[in-house]
């Protein structure tokens, strides 16, 4: 097991990663926690049946607790969903010292933690992920539903008193919520870190052969890497933002698509290669564009998720994109690997770089 602080303005909390944390959970609990009133596990159903025993199992003893159900990934970032937990939570007679667990993926943490951040103002909760992709969003205290008209519209920032990260629950992943979860990785690396993203390119020729050392540690150098941004801007006034390198073109995907259509992180690996390809015309980024877009379908990440979607329905949602001033849209872009920036930039370059996906 490891264990790092995360350092933000508003909190400082551990983050646990590794085989067998969760059993650190009652301790930790009975510490730091020990008035709580009442535990509300916000739980994925999927998750739920597969490890909601060992979780119930590694509760502190004597604490009242219930669990709600929600449907498994985007699916429960509706407001109506929102509502229920709430209305929940109310029926239950939850009081401000209640604490809010959040037991799934990303969309679940987001959706518990929106909860908690809002229900009498706010109460604690904590971070129990059980995906790749939650080793980003589980750090850093975005919390937040969806709306119609664009990803994460409705949230704000809240950080959890704890992240357990349990490798073990990661046993059970699907193929392609590893591929979700590792485009963050790789996003992780190409904003910060060349070396990891190197070994990263010599080493990981197929997900289905990753080693779980391999992974704990590329689990933790993502977590790192998120750590030390999110300690120099926690509410996204200035650095922040570089963590959303190949967002913005992706969350326009699954808007467009329908939230659900596609995973979260395959959309973003697609924006990924769009922040590239703006990077190569706009800041002269020197990068082998085909042979990356080559290595990232080796791995099963398809281009083709865009077939179907205009540009111009695109081009409207990335106009709603938070980073967007004035209906502009602007973008995180390279100047090399791991020097990011933002910028605003025009249709035809957006234009352009839709065109290079769908001709991949």
């Amino acid at each position: 097991m490891e264990s790092m602080i995360i350092e933000t303005q508003s909190k400082s909390y551990p983050v646990f990663i590794g085989k067998g944390v969760i059993g650190e959970l009652e301790e930790w609990f009975m510490k730091h926690l020990p008035q709580a009133s009442h535990i509300l596990i916000i739980a994925d159903e999927e998750v739920f049946g597969l490890h909601g025993e060992m979780l119930v199992n590694a509760l502190p003893k004597n604490f009242s607790w219930s669990v709600h159900k929600v449907p498994a990934g985007e699916k429960a970032k509706t407001f109506q969903t929102y509502e229920n937990c709430l209305s929940d939570a109310l029926e239950k007679e939850l009081d401000r010292k209640a604490v809010v667990i959040a037991f799934g993926g990303g969309a679940i943490g987001d959706l518990a933690g929106f909860v908690a951040s809002t229900f009498m103002r706010g109460i604690g909760f904590i971070q129990i992920p059980t995906t790749i992709l939650a080793h980003d969003s589980a750090v850093g205290g975005k919390v937040a539903i969806n709306h119609e008209k664009g990803k994460n519209m409705v949230g704000q920032f809240y950080q959890p008193e704890a992240v357990f990260y349990d490798l073990n629950f990661l046993s059970t992943l699907p193929r392609k919520e590893i591929r979700s979860g590792m485009a963050e990785v790789i996003k992780h690396a190409l904003i910060a870190d060349p070396k990891l993203l190197k070994e990263l390119k010599d080493n990981l020729t197929s997900l289905d052969k990753m080693d779980a050392i391999s992974l704990e540690n590329y689990l933790k150098a993502g977590i790192k890497i998120k750590a030390k941004i999110v300690s120099q801007d926690e509410r996204e006034t200035g650095v922040r933002a570089y963590l959303n390198f190949g967002h913005t073109y992706g969350h326009a995907i699954e808007n467009v698509s329908g939230y659900g259509t596609v995973t979260h992180g395959e959309a973003v690996m697609v924006g990924i290669i769009f922040a590239l390809y703006l990077s190569k015309e706009t800041s002269s980024l020197s990068i082998d564009l085909e042979q990356f877009t080559g290595w990232v379908r080796s791995l099963g990440y398809k281009m083709s998720i865009i077939d179907k979607l205009p540009f111009e329905d695109l081009y409207n949602a990335m106009k709603r994109d938070k980073k967007s001033s004035k209906s502009k849209p602007r973008f995180v872009v390279l100047e090399e690997i791991g020097q990011p920036k933002l910028i605003e930039v025009d249709i035809d370059h957006l234009r352009k770089a839709d065109q290079f996906i769908r001709n991949r």
